[in-house]
């Protein structure tokens, strides 16, 4: 792991001296994250990079993750894509079996820390637990369109919390509590994100056998249907029309996300016949993704929601060329034609994806202003600030804290 101080070469040494000095107006409270995975997806990611910097800043924080068996998760799925705004039913045995699972965590669970953050709404019925501390409730999905009778539901829970954040402006609902903007961010020091060699780099192309023959176009992404894995296979045929090209699928599982299996057989299915097409189903392994996008010619993302999309920032902080859906958090980290493309349709992205490989230069400018908003806006430096100064906030709510 990266020290503090490693920093101060990528955001300078004011921005650490920031750090230190706001971090010690937290001395002596007990911040305790809660979630419901350790591993994959944005929001372990994002704990696991940033719990060592904060305790490095002698802000006291630890990471509890809850309990919950495969009816739970499958009832927590049905919620993330009820959120979405999908169509279903949510049913009484849906919210029986979440409330149990909720009872089960309060009852093991120690949230005697003074600030308690929970991140999604698998946890959120933890807050009944509150007793004279401070709680965060964190929203990293789009709520732009939830369904109401969820929405409902949950709200009750939200409104005995303190304050509630959100990734984008427009995923902000009418609520009694205060509610904070706060994007999540990357770590430029990662695995995932730090510098490469071109050695390195050929080595895990030979590793899953992608040539590099023809320009590649890659989404790395989980193997969800929000992610839209069927509909990047079909963009990639439009662009295979015009220029020759290679599609990469890559990306891995959520263990609260039971729907991968099934999401990653059709996309196999998907692309059996064509062999410029790779689906790779990839283990936890940082570097290999970092690889594979630092040797991609364009990358997409093409979502049908995000709640923020953490691919783009990492594709951006590359350099590269990116194509994404105008939803959820993207547009805070794309504007159009600048530091990257948007598109809104399956069409749309096949032309952007062609302009891309047909204009080198225009391409390699847009990477260029992508890394550099990235480095401005979207770094884990920021996000730490952003978060130190959320925790001070809950214990001034007369002073206006300025995230």
């Amino acid at each position: 792991m990266p020290y503090i101080e490693d920093y101060i070469s990528i955001v300078g040494q004011s921005v650490i001296d920031d750090l230190r000095l706001i971090a010690e107006k937290l001395k002596g409270k007990k911040i305790l994250h809660i979630n419901s995975t350790a591993v994959g997806g944005g929001v372990a990611e994002i704990l696991n990079r940033m719990n060592p910097l904060l305790r490095e800043l002698n802000v006291d924080t630890r990471w509890d993750v809850i309990r919950g068996g495969e009816k739970f998760f499958n009832v927590t799925k049905k919620f993330h894509n009820l959120l979405h705004g999908k169509q279903d039913e949510l049913t009484d045995e849906d919210i029986d079996i979440f409330l149990s699972t909720g009872k089960e965590n309060q009852l093991n669970m120690d949230t005697s820390s003074d600030i308690v953050y929970v991140h999604d709404p698998q946890p959120i019925t933890l807050v009944e637990k509150r007793n004279g501390n401070k709680w965060l409730w964190r929203c990293h999905v789009d709520v732009s369109n939830p369904n109401q009778k969820l929405w409902s539901f949950l709200k009750q829970y939200i409104e005995r919390y303190d304050a509630a954040v959100f990734s984008a402006p427009s995923f902000s609902q009418t609520l009694s509590i205060r509610q904070y903007l706060i994007s999540p961010s990357i770590d430029p020091l990662s695995d995932k994100n730090k510098d490469l060699s071109s050695e390195e780099i050929s080595k895990v192309l030979e590793h899953y056998q992608v040539p590099v023959d023809k320009p590649l176009i890659t989404q790395i992404s989980r193997f969800d249907r929000l992610k839209d894995p069927l509909g990047v296979i079909e963009v990639y045929k439009l662009v295979k029309r015009y220029v020759d090209c290679r599609l990469i699928l890559a990306g891995g599982g959520a263990s609260d996300d039971p729907e991968g299996a099934q999401v990653l057989a059709e996309v196999n299915q998907a692309a059996k016949e064509d062999k410029d097409i790779h689906v790779l189903l990839m283990p936890q392994n940082d570097i290999h993704i970092n690889a594979l996008q630092r040797a991609s010619t364009v990358i997409i993302q093409k979502s049908i929601k995000e709640g923020f999309g953490l691919t783009v920032s990492e594709a951006l902080w590359k350099a590269k060329p990116v194509v994404a859906s105008n939803v959820g958090g993207i547009p805070l980290q794309i504007t159009h034609r600048y530091s990257g493309l948007l598109c809104r349709s399956i069409e749309g992205a096949a032309f952007a994806v062609k302009q891309l490989l047909n204009s080198p230069n225009y391409a390699k400018q847009l990477g260029k202003n992508g890394k550099e908003h990235v480095r401005n806006n979207f770094l884990i430096t920021r996000h730490i600030r952003d978060y130190i100064l959320a925790f001070l906030s809950l214990y001034n709510k007369e002073h206006i804290v300025n995230l």
